[in-house]
């Protein structure tokens, strides 16, 4: 593995750790950007886990390449739908940078892996 896919692969950990994190804990932040995008704080918590279970995901991928390119789909996916979510209530260019960024980012790591997601299945 090579020293980009192991930067790409912990930063990602750590920004779906801590961000999953705050949105099961309910941060106030969370819980205002929720409100925001018109959905539910039930969803707040759901997908509050579904970005700790990718970063899990991509803690195995450091021993399991397969997990690692399936962690980062799942992730990936995830930041399209907050990308969608910032788009369906008109939000300027700038509120949706961040998810846009790890969105692509997340993708472009699945990409490196993809040959190695076969495995899994």
């Amino acid at each position: 593995m090579n020293i980009v896919t192991i930067i790409l692969q912990s930063l990602l950990l750590l920004a779906f750790l801590f961000s999953g994190l705050s949105k099961i804990a309910g941060a106030k932040m969370q819980v205002e950007v929720f409100r925001h995008i018109k959905l539910p704080q039930w969803f707040r918590v759901f997908t509050g886990f579904v970005q700790v279970a990718g970063a899990a995901g991509l803690l195995a991928g450091f021993w399991d390449k397969g997990m690692l390119s399936l962690a980062a789909l799942w992730i990936g996916c995830t930041m399209l739908g907050a990308v969608l979510s910032h788009i369906r209530v008109n939000d300027p260019i700038k509120q949706m940078f961040a998810p846009f960024l790890l969105m692509i980012l997340s993708m472009t790591l699945a990409l490196l892996h993809l040959s190695e997601l076969k495995a899994l299945f």
